[in-house]
């Protein structure tokens, strides 16, 4: 399978995010999932073999479980549905695109956490809170917490990192009633998936969600669920709090960055063969496990 780094169909050229390819078509949106790989908010210079079919699946398969519980923005992910000249493509969009509803994004990232890892377990050690959570003393790095608690952080232009921000300060950006709202759906939902990733052998420590305003002013999941991407996913049988967790995700490429001590800004670099082999085999892994399905390459 040849790696798709980019896409041009039709006249106008796609918004492109760090991984996506976006075709405004006026009301609708065609998301188009490349190989390409970000760490540290900075896209490297290679892809990822199947990584965007992947993520693509794997998002289809949570909307299509989460589906009766929360409206979302997919419409079809069959190629031969898209509308002209997309349908004529499926060389390049067949099993890594959606087309979806366009919204008005809410302007923040959505993020649940059940566990004490990344950046929150950083705030934890000196503040015992995260994003203003207060939380018990005496935690370990990666401890399950009491119950999941909603860290809500801006969402950044490419380039730059997001930033973890209070609850206050999420219910400035969009009001109070739309906060509360996504903030008692994203708990609501990451409880379901957690417990149903559990019995596919599967830790989720915290994930994030994104939604937005459809024209009837609904408020709807949108882009990627619960991806490699979007969340941490350990292993259960190989957790142990105390101390960093193997993961479901590009940790393979993070890993190397930090070797080669990659100052995580500014152009991305080419990654070696063999990270980027581990990396696309763990990536198919979290599919494979999660879905109970074989990855078709």
């Amino acid at each position: 399978m040849d790696i798709v780094l980019q896409t041009n169909i039709g006249p106008t050229t796609p918004a492109r995010g760090k991984v996506r390819d976006i075709y405004d078509l006026g009301d609708k949106l065609l998301i188009v999932a490349s190989d390409r790989i970000s760490a540290f908010d900075v896209v490297m210079a290679n892809g990822i073999p199947y990584k965007g079919v992947v993520l693509t699946q794997i998002s289809k398969f949570w909307f299509d479980f989460l589906s009766g519980q929360v409206k979302h923005h997919v419409i079809t992910d069959d190629v031969s549905d898209f509308p002209a000249p997309f349908r004529n493509h499926a060389d390049q969009l067949a099993g890594r695109s959606m087309l979806v509803q366009k919204v008005e994004v809410l302007p923040i990232e959505c993020v649940v956490r059940g566990y004490l890892a990344g950046s929150g377990w950083k705030e934890y050690q000196t503040r015992q809170s995260v994003c203003g959570v207060r939380l018990p003393a005496g935690l370990r790095q990666c401890d399950k917490l009491p119950e999941p608690i909603f860290t809500p952080a801006t969402k950044a232009e490419r380039g730059l990192h997001d930033e973890n921000v209070s609850f206050e300060r999420a219910a400035e950006a969009i009001g109070r009633d739309r906060a509360e709202y996504v903030r008692d759906r994203s708990i609501e939902i990451f409880k379901k998936a957690g417990r149903y990733a559990e019995t596919r052998g599967i830790i989720l420590a915290d994930t994030k969600f994104e939604w937005g305003l459809a024209k009837d002013g609904a408020i709807i999941l949108i882009d990627e669920v619960l991806t490699p991407d979007s969340s941490r996913f350990w292993p259960a049988d190989k957790y142990a709090p105390g101390r960093d967790q193997e993961s479901y995700d590009k940790q393979f490429v993070r890993n190397y960055l930090e070797s080669i001590h990659f100052n995580k800004s500014g152009p991305g670099v080419e990654l070696p063969d063999d990270i980027v082999r581990k990396t696309s085999a763990k990536y198919i892994e979290a599919y494979e496990q999660l879905t109970g399905k074989k990855f078709n390459a």
